[in-house]
């Protein structure tokens, strides 16, 4: 084959994996926008409908560890087909539910279909394109990664209120069968690939454990702060499932000859260093974007679209700056790339953690322009480092346990930044109530101030005082949820921060076409 033909070859592949996991992503937000809709129409209750969100989030953690395995069941391609298929099936299905519970159900095997679609993506990304372009691979596949939360929200709510939300299901049919053709007819199993020998004896314990495991994590994580994590016996008995599964999971892995998942790559100490550094990476940088809207919507009145506005910026610099990383790699050593990705991180952080109740417009973008920039050097130059000495057989099982460290890392950051701010927040408000008192000058000037202000408006109406005092107090609870959000900001950037000196323990990759690259 021409090397011409290599290279159309190579595009066709990567629209044939790309195209599969970016619905994927999309559809872990795409209903966030939807739920008051489905509510309704379903007539569920405000807590119920939760779990839609999180009957998917379950079902897609539970696969993507074990994806791999499955891969190597039943091969790569057939796997990854199968799984479009289901995920293109059961979304229909979503769409066509007449009741709360069926939704939850096909969510569930949704979940299913769309666990192996990004491991599997990122391995058959990372094979296809010559070493020295594995960044150029990455920072392709970072696009999806990037492009799919910024774009779930958006099109989840232009769909549900301009026809239903059923379309926010319905969408994924045409997408689905293109990208099923893609994938029959540009991609094939390697020779090299692993497959499973005939009277190979299956890991049914390690399965379970797995399942097990990472399920009840999985709904820990989304449900806890809702239900007052430990002091609710549902978290808890989950929490201790969850711990016992997953430690029982690594000790029996580890002694398995054909585990589902095999902790033993783990030994490649870059692998391993970097496996690590994604989950915190992720865990700082999820709880941020989460962070972001609830402050500006929550405290400075910003409508949908104004927060829009301002995440907008930053995530289209992230979609330009992800092959621009991908190609720096083949010149750089990716860990200097990678470390000025985190101090980038750390300071757009920083300078979250400095906002206040009056920043305008500007201010807010900016910070989240500096993050949009950093990310891209975080993601891909840290996948490049990763897996820069990890051999190409060995891709199908150490990409799932990179990308399920992954998404881990974004439940646990969302999960640890909500309940921060829930703590922090009543830690602030009790320390300034302390000087809500009639014995406070400050207090009696503010209180006088405010309340001859309402008079002008209102005139001296009876109830005066009370309205006075209800004002002050909604705004000592801004000013505490405020100082909360920085309290946040600040303990996500200080997670960057210390990573950065993480990256120096990990082995410099090989740069370009004549270096040592692990085939």
């Amino acid at each position: 084959m021409s090397r011409e033909s290599e290279s159309v070859n190579r595009w066709l592949v990567t629209l044939a994996v790309m195209v599969p996991t970016l619905i994927e992503i999309l559809d872990t937000s795409v209903a966030n926008v939807a739920l008051k809709h489905i509510q309704g129409s379903l007539a569920a209750g405000e807590e119920e409908v939760t779990w839609v969100l999180t009957s998917y989030l379950v079902a897609n953690a539970i696969v993507i560890p074990m994806s791999g395995w499955l891969a190597r069941l039943m091969g790569r391609k057939r796997f990854l087909m199968l799984s479009i298929a289901v995920f293109t099936a059961s979304s229909l299905l979503c769409g066509a539910a007449t009741t709360l519970a069926q939704i939850i159900l096909f969510r569930i095997f949704q979940g299913l279909g769309g666990g192996g679609l990004q491991p599997m993506s990122q391995a058959i990304l990372m094979e296809t394109f010559p070493p020295h372009q594995r960044g150029m691979a990455m920072g392709i596949f970072g696009v999806g990664v990037v492009l799919g939360p910024i774009l779930g929200p958006l099109m989840g709510g232009y769909l549900t209120d301009n026809f239903t939300w059923r379309w926010i299901f319905y969408i994924n049919l045409p997408v689905g069968l293109l990208a099923l053709y893609l994938a029959g007819a540009f991609l094939s199993d390697p020779p090299y690939m692993e497959r499973r020998q005939r009277g190979e004896v299956v890991d049914y314990l390690g399965l379970a454990l797995l399942t097990t495991g990472i399920g009840a994590l999985q709904i820990v994580l989304d449900k806890g702060q809702q239900d007052d994590w430990f002091s609710s016996p549902f978290i808890t008995t989950l929490a201790v499932v969850s711990a016992v599964s997953l430690v029982a999971l690594v000790f029996w892995e580890l002694r398995h000859p054909r585990p589902v998942l095999d902790f033993r790559i783990l030994k490649n100490r870059s692998f391993a260093i970097g496996n690590a550094v994604m989950f915190l990476g992720f865990f700082a940088f999820f709880g941020s974007i989460v962070l972001l809207p609830l402050f500006l919507q929550g405290l400075m009145g910003y409508t949908a679209y104004l927060a829009g506005l301002v995440l907008g910026p930053g995530g289209m610099l992230a979609l330009v700056f992800m092959p621009v990383a991908g190609k720096l790699t083949e010149r750089l050593d990716a860990r200097w790339l990678l470390a000025f990705g985190m101090l980038v991180c750390a300071y757009s952080l920083h300078v979250m953690a400095g906002f206040n109740l009056y920043i305008d417009f500007g201010t807010a973008a900016f910070a989240r322009v500096l993050q949009g920039i950093a990310m891209p050097f975080f993601f891909v130059s840290l996948s490049v480092v990763t897996f820069a000495h990890v051999p190409r057989e060995a891709m199908n099982t150490a990409s799932p346990l990179y990308n399920l460290l992954r998404n881990l890392g974004g439940s646990f950051g969302v999960a640890f930044v909500t309940t921060l701010l829930a703590r922090r927040t009543q830690y602030h408000h009790s320390v300034l109530a302390e000087d809500m008192t009639p014995l406070s000058p400050a207090y009696q000037l503010s209180f006088e101030q405010i309340r001859a202000g309402l008079a002008m408006q209102l005139g001296e109406v009876a109830d005066l005082a009370e309205r006075t005092r209800a004002l002050i107090y909604q705004m000592l609870q801004r000013e505490a949820s405020a100082l909360a959000f920085n309290d946040a900001f600040l303990s996500q950037g200080a997670i960057f921060l210390a990573l950065f000196f993480c990256v120096w323990f990990m082995r410099r990759p090989p740069r370009g076409k004549h270096e040592g690259f692990v085939e």
